[in-house]
């Protein structure tokens, strides 16, 4: 199926719907536009979005999703210790940033901040997304030995942070704001290592205390 006319085109279609609204967003972007960018039909987008264009807004963010993700996967397994790879998975993006001329941000987050209660369906995708990219920093902390607990709360540092300073180098055309970002990000991650852990247990030991997580 992935071979077949039929799939490319609407391939095309969600990749444009997702590229222009990441750059001018969910309210700014048309079925037309998206349609002239694909080089398909308007016929041809809504057979495959027959719900329209929030349809159409919550494939474009899935498929947002899925590119950040392997982009994400791929900078967090570039490094064994999970501080240095956030540090590089930050200068990576930044990068990218700079690459784009400043205009390829976050995938998401212009949709994320228009649809927010009023667009139910594109709202749950983007939660879906923020939570997907939680989950794979989550992930690469477990597998390093950091608790659940914490791994969780960087994991929502991490993400959060990164989604703040990609907004910052964006305004200001720098890749400062994301490259600070990853070296303190790195310094967090690195401050938990120092904590001695209880394997299977409730608690964290730290020095001569216990305390309760």
């Amino acid at each position: 199926m992935a071979n077949t006319p039929q799939a490319g085109t609407r391939e095309r279609v969600v990749r444009a719907a997702s590229l222009l609204m990441q750059r001018q967003g969910y309210e700014g972007t048309g079925i037309k536009q998206v349609a002239q960018e694909a080089k398909a039909t308007l016929g041809s987008v809504y057979h495959f979005f027959p719900g329209g264009k929030q349809e159409l807004g919550v494939a474009a963010v899935q498929h947002a999703d899925q590119e950040f993700a392997e982009l994400l996967a791929a900078s967090l397994s570039a490094e064994a210790d999970p501080a240095k790879a956030v540090a590089a998975c930050a200068r990576e993006l930044a990068r990218l940033l700079r690459d784009s001329g400043w205009v390829d941000g976050c995938p998401i987050s212009a949709t994320a901040l228009e649809t927010t209660g009023r667009a139910p369906a594109i709202e749950q995708a983007v939660a879906q997304a923020f939570q997907h990219w939680r989950d794979l920093v989550a992930g690469t902390l477990r597998e390093a030995g950091f608790p659940e607990g914490d791994a969780r709360d960087l994991a929502t540092t991490v993400i959060s942070t990164l989604e703040g300073a990609e907004l910052t180098a964006q305004v200001a055309k720098s890749e400062t704001p994301l490259t600070v970002a990853g070296e303190h990000l790195a310094r967090l991650i690195d401050s938990y290592k120092g904590r001695d852990f209880v394997a299977g247990a409730d608690h964290i030991v730290e020095g001569s205390g216990i305390k309760t997580v």
